[in-house]
């Protein structure tokens, strides 16, 4: 059976002409039956006619018939379900309405009708009290026919405007709400009436005539309405005012994308402009963020007084309109706010500020704008205002201003609490930020202050060094550098990071490369070098413990620091070097191929492990070395581009490829090697040292076997003599005769084995080194007027610019340097 064959039979069995009618008394004995009756219960007349009523229905509502006598005789009939029975005993649910009646003679009957309503819907219902269902609703409801002309509609529908149900007679919808989407609303009515298939819950926004400046929000749902052939009569729709859900609905999303999109980063002006980003998507059509100069540099802002014309930078800005053509203050510059305007009573308040109409006329607050751009509120198109201070932790830190120039509706209450929402979760975010720039640029400056501001002047090697901080999402980290002169015209390069970012970083790295630079005067070996530092480490780390109840809290430490340290010989072309930790150093040959060291990898520092182990190489000459943290190998992206073997496969692969690009000079080769790996801002730092190699000549090194007799001093004065006039130095005949004499005299007398004397000509100075196998080292005295002896290194002492100890393998050199005349003046 078809739908509409079930709607007739539904519409036939509530009718009342259907009804089956029989007469009870005033007892409730039944005293007609008609053949109705009998077709619906199967009873004969002569079976029931004479009997209670009671007997017809079921059990439960045969008792209620003393109760629903009582209500037809008090209220003069009555209407409703019950359950009888038929002849068989099956239940049959039907429809009752009793009223009275009566017989000739006057004896009081009641006359009822029974329906069958065991197969319908519901129960039938009078015109009037459909009428009421209708008219009293407060759901809007209407009919329009084939052509969507309204044909009928109920009063709850003139509170949307539009006129009565009577004006709406004939009228299309386009007729009686233009400011809504019609088109859209009719579509859905076509497709209704096309299909049968009832539309419910289609959501609408726009604006209708009762507030053609409000956006509302309104759920409808269609239906069609057959004739009783089954042809579309028309369609019946519903409409409900959801404007407040919608709102909410409206807010919720706003205040979820500021949660997703504003504080990505730690970028105070960024952030600034994500808030004004968000600000514009669907709430406002034009926002600023003004924030005070003082913010922008991380400092703690001071309270302006309301007196005072305020000067505020532009951190960002958004408009719905393309080139944000409301702005008059362009992103970065200053605007000076008049005293007593809006933003500025915000600011010094901490309250926010909402005007429903601005002036027109009026100019916009800022003056002194770049350029002269000063404009009236109507040249700019806006009408409402909202201004919210940006204030967290109790700091007002600047405003956001929001303005409507589209949307035609005011701001409102309800406004101005979004806004409030949307500014203080944005306002935690500027203010991590403010305190993370803070933060980061004390880092910063405390890192580069620790850092060569200048890499010394020496004839070892050529160097070009590049550093990057982290982001600001991660810091500043504890990496850093060094090239340190050393005797004999050596130099050591120092490449070293420390775990952690911040100012703790730094601090720690800061200790581990002073601890470098005092470690390295006493010219050690490379693993010594890094003995005694992993002995520091280990040692500072047990007081920051004991210093602490909690080891945790000490904040960051050296532990876990990686260090490589390196020596090159400039003399001889040799290269010794240890790590901890850290990654091994590459070289760069000078035909261009790129080798990586095979050095064996000791423990990072303070952590314990087996001793550190040193390798030594031969450079030739243009041969480079590149030392670099462990940040400049990570990929651009973060991640890692194999586990284990194969990452540092990969990892050495990249870094092959950006060493081998020639550049002009090495310093460009240097800063080219870390833009080609590392992006602008790192997630970690990076630091990388260039050292080209140089070997110094026979003509600038000079050397002299010496027998154990002190007969040959003077020999060796001569020869060192003859030696710097062939350089060109007799200004420092004389002081040399002096050191080389009594260096020399030193080791025959107190020394073992054979003594070499070595003369080293640099750029700015002459070295003159005495070795011998002793493994003792001489002692500087201070005699008395009467002692006969033990002026000899105190007289060194005095005219050399440096002089010292340091042992090799079989021995130890004393050497004393010298600046030539043109470094001295």
């Amino acid at each position: 059976m078809s739908t509409h064959e079930e709607r007739d039979v539904t519409r036939q069995r509530f009718d009342v002409a259907d009804a089956a009618p029989l007469l009870l008394d005033a007892q409730g004995v039944v005293t007609s039956w008609t053949q109705g009756a009998q077709r619906l219960l199967a009873y004969t007349a002569a079976e029931v006619v004479g009997s209670q009523v009671t007997g017809l229905l079921s059990a439960e509502d045969a008792a209620r018939v003393p109760e629903l006598a009582e209500r037809c005789r008090r209220d003069g009939g009555w209407a409703g379900l019950l359950t009888a029975r038929r002849k068989d005993g099956r239940p049959v649910r039907v429809m009752v309405r009793i009223t009275p009646a009566v017989e000739p003679g006057g004896a009081p009957h009641w006359l009822v009708l029974v329906s069958d309503v065991s197969g319908a819907r519901g129960w039938d219902m009078s015109r009037e009290v459909l009428e009421q269902m209708v008219t009293d609703s407060a759901v809007g409801m209407a009919i329009v026919d084939t052509e969507l002309r309204c044909v009928w509609s109920n009063e709850a529908l003139e509170r949307y405007g539009g006129g009565s149900p009577r004006e709406r007679l004939g009228r299309r919808l386009s007729e009686i709400q233009p400011g809504i989407d019609f088109a859209d609303i009719e579509t859905q009515m076509r497709r209704v009436l096309a299909t049968g298939r009832p539309v419910v819950g289609f959501e609408h926004v726009g604006h209708v005539r009762s507030t053609p400046h409000r956006e509302t929000a309104h759920m409808m749902s269609f239906t069609r309405l057959d004739d009783d052939q089954g042809h579309p009569m028309g369609v019946y729709y519903t409409v409900v005012d959801i404007t407040d859900r919608h709102r909410a609905r409206q807010r919720l999303a706003l205040l979820d994308r500021a949660g997703e999109q504003i504080g990505r980063t730690l970028d105070i002006v960024r952030t600034a402009q994500e808030l004004a980003d968000v600000g514009v998507q669907g709430f406002a059509d034009f926002v600023c963020v003004d924030l005070l100069e003082s913010v922008l540099r991380g400092a703690e802002p001071e309270p302006p007084s309301d007196m005072d014309q305020v000067p505020l930078r532009r951190a960002g800005h958004q408009s719905v309109r393309p080139g944000v053509p409301e702005a008059v203050v362009a992103i970065g510059e200053v605007a000076t706010y008049l005293a007593g305007s809006p933003p500025i009573r915000s600011l010094t308040t901490g309250r926010s500020w909402r005007a429903e109409r601005l002036d027109p006329l009026a100019k916009e607050w800022a003056t002194g704008i770049p350029g002269g751009r000063s404009a009236t509120f109507l040249e700019l198109g806006l009408h409402s205002v909202m201004i919210v201070p940006v204030r967290a932790r109790g700091i007002t830190m600047g405003v956001t201003t929001f303005f409507r120039r589209r949307r035609q509706e005011p701001f409102d209450e309800d406004d101005l609490s979004l806004a409030e929402d949307l500014v203080s979760r944005a306002a935690v975010c500027v203010d991590n930020a403010r305190r993370y720039t803070r933060e980061r640029d004390a880092a910063l400056v405390l890192q580069r202050s620790l850092l060569p501001r200048r890499l010394p002047e020496q004839d070892a090697v050529e160097v070009a060094a590049c550093y990057r901080p982290a982001d600001e999402l991660t810091g500043l980290g504890g990496d850093w550098y060094d090239i340190i002169p050393l005797s004999g015209a050596r130099v050591a390069l120092v490449v070293g990071e420390v775990p952690g970012h911040g100012i703790d970083a730094a601090a720690a790295m800061g200790r581990l490369r002073t601890a470098v630079h005092t470690l390295a005067a006493l010219d050690l070996p490379p693993e010594e070098i890094l003995a005694h530092l992993d002995d520091l480490v280990a040692r500072m780390a047990r007081e920051e413990g004991l210093r602490l109840e909690d080891p945790e809290a000490a904040g960051v430490q050296a532990v876990g620091a990686g260090c490589v340290y390196v020596i090159y010989d400039p003399v001889t072309g040799q290269c010794t070097m240890a790590a901890a930790g850290h990654p091994a150093p590459a070289v760069v040959l000078p035909d261009g191929a790129v080798r990586f060291v095979d050095l064996p990898q000791g423990p990072p520092l303070g952590a314990g492990g087996p001793p550190f182990e040193a390798i030594g190489l031969a450079l030739a000459e243009g041969s480079t070395l590149a030392l670099h943290t462990d940040g400049l190998l990570v990929h651009p992206d973060g991640r890692d581009d194999a586990d284990g073997a194969g990452a540092v496969a990969a990892d050495r692969d990249r870094l092959r490829r950006a060493l081998e690009r020639r550049a002009p000079t090495l310093d460009m080769r240097c800063r080219a090697v870390v833009d080609a790996l590392v992006p602008a801002r790192p997630h970690d730092d990076v630091a990388l040292l260039m050292a080209r190699t140089r070997l110094l000549g026979a003509g600038r090194v000079a050397d002299w076997e010496l027998p154990a007799d002190p007969a040959v001093v003077a020999d060796a004065r001569k020869e060192a003599t003859r030696q710097l006039s062939e350089w060109g130095l007799d200004d420092l005949v004389f002081t040399t005769e002096l050191v080389v004499s009594e260096l020399v005299t030193n080791a025959i007398r107190h020394a073992e084995g054979p003594v070499r004397l070595r003369l080293i000509r640099e750029r700015a100075a002459v070295i003159c080194e005495v070795s011998d196998g002793s493994a003792t080292a001489p002692h500087l005295r201070h005699p008395r007027t009467t002692d006969e002896g033990g002026r000899g290194l105190l007289l060194v002492s005095q005219f050399a610019e440096r002089w010292g100890t340091r042992f090799v393998p079989g021995g130890k050199i004393i050497w004393a340097e010298q600046s030539t005349p043109e470094q001295a003046a």
